[in-house]
């Protein structure tokens, strides 16, 4: 039995991978950098590593035993934690440096239209990583899918759900560009093909659909797949605001939030993601039939919808806390003045006011930080709870006061539950 080390294992495509070739009968072991994310994939064996911070021994060991290597791994735009040349090209670098002592064979999995010269630097730094493959394995092959569509959605997939989803809308955006897709279990097969091979090495493989749909058309397919009802109002989205939004969407990249709609994934849609027909390919399904394949299920329409909301209730979340804590600092002796005849001391009630709005400005904050935002949510909760209890045993005047200060904590409480549940590291 082959051993197949699959870089990016629980990724859209890794994932798929994995599946795939173990049922094709090789022993898989997935490489990725989040212990909660390789859970989502039990059964199979894992190392928990970073492969931008593995030096040449460390891959040396990582590739004892491997017959091939299956590079899923990748990141649209450098933010937070990824970096791209790292990521698609130093890393390569180093894996290959590796490779010289091994037979292994290396599939490289990269995308449809990706060149040198290319507007976005996903694009520039695959193709250099693809070069170096090119340059420096003993026995290669390079996969470029299109936009990769699957049961699950991540990215721009995701974002084409949400965008499909709304309410009796339907927003017409990049009217100009042309999109090919490929079911990813085509891709999966692909690899498959290429891990037993079927595929030559020395061999550059496009995976696309024979046909190309425009943006707006593919929303409308996914509209319909979805089971939502035709929009009654489509209106263009002036080109100013999808700059804006990405601009946006970068900056929210450097506090880990990985948006589809960051620079570089709308330059991508707008420059078309499609197969290069200089390049070999591989026949894949079309769009109908990659649709009726995974037929969407109320699951689908739930996260389309949600998608989009998650963004708003966590600005909502950030403002509501850090307003609440600024305004309880501010107005610290009327914030004491509000505890009134409460069974606390002097000192006690302004460390309670303090305290609090201090606690308030920390969620805040920390809800806004990707990988705190969870635990943040969690703890508007708890501290909601600790609000309340207070309230009860110290100020049950409150309760009744005509404004409801108290009782408007529990909606706030629900809703910062509602994001701690529906956020999820991949």
């Amino acid at each position: 039995m082959k051993t197949v080390l699959v870089l990016g294992g629980y990724g859209l495509i890794g994932s798929a991978c994995m599946r795939a070739l173990a049922m094709a009968g090789f022993e898989v072991i997935g490489v990725g950098r989040s212990q909660a994310a390789t859970e989502t994939l039990a059964p199979y064996r894992w190392i928990v590593r970073n492969i931008t911070d593995l030096s040449i021994d460390d891959w040396i060991k990582v590739l004892s035993g491997v017959d091939i290597v299956v590079n899923a791994s990748g990141a649209l735009q450098s933010g937070g934690k990824d970096n791209l040349t790292a990521i698609h090209v130093a890393a390569i670098d180093t894996l290959l440096d590796a490779m010289q002592s091994s037979n292994a064979k290396l599939v490289q999995i990269s995308a449809a239209g990706v060149t040198s010269t290319a507007s976005t630097a996903f694009f520039r730094t695959k193709a250099r990583g693809d070069a170096l493959v090119r340059a420096r394995a003993k026995d290669w092959v390079i996969l470029r899918p299109a936009l990769v569509l699957s049961s699950e959605a991540y990215g721009g997939t995701a974002l084409l759900r949400a965008a499909s989803a709304l309410p009796g809308v339907m927003p017409h955006i990049l009217p100009n560009a042309q999109i090919q897709t490929v079911h990813v279990d085509d891709v999966a097969a692909a690899v498959v093909s290429a891990a037993t091979g079927k595929i030559a090495p020395g061999t550059v493989i496009d995976l696309a659909e024979p046909e190309s749909h425009s943006f707006p058309d593919l929303c409308t397919k996914i509209r319909s797949w979805l089971g939502i009802p035709p929009a009654r109002f489509r209106f263009r989205v002036p080109q100013f605001v999808l700059g804006a939004s990405g601009k946006v969407a970068d900056g929210l990249g450097h506090l880990g939030w990985r948006s589809p709609l960051r620079t570089t994934a709308l330059t991508a849609l707008a420059d078309g993601v499609r197969a290069d027909p200089g390049h070999q390919s591989i026949p894949c399904r079309s769009l109908d039939d990659t649709l009726a394949a995974i037929p969407a299920t109320r699951q689908d329409r739930m996260f389309a919808r949600m998608f989009l909301a998650l963004p708003f209730a966590i600005g909502v979340l950030a403002l509501f806390w850090l307003i609440s804590g600024v305004i309880g600092l501010a107005r610290a002796p009327q914030a004491v003045a509000v505890l009134g005849d409460a069974d606390l001391g002097y000192f006690s009630k302004h460390l309670s006011v303090i305290g609090g709005s201090v606690a308030d400005i920390a969620l805040g904050l920390a809800i806004l930080w990707r990988p705190w935002s969870r635990r943040a949510a969690l703890g508007m909760v708890v501290l909601s709870l600790v609000y309340l209890g207070g309230s009860i045993l110290h100020t049950p005047a409150l309760w009744a006061d005509p404004l409801g200060p108290m009782i408007k904590v529990i909606p706030g409480a629900t809703l910062a539950l509602i994001v701690a549940l529906t956020l999820e590291n991949r």
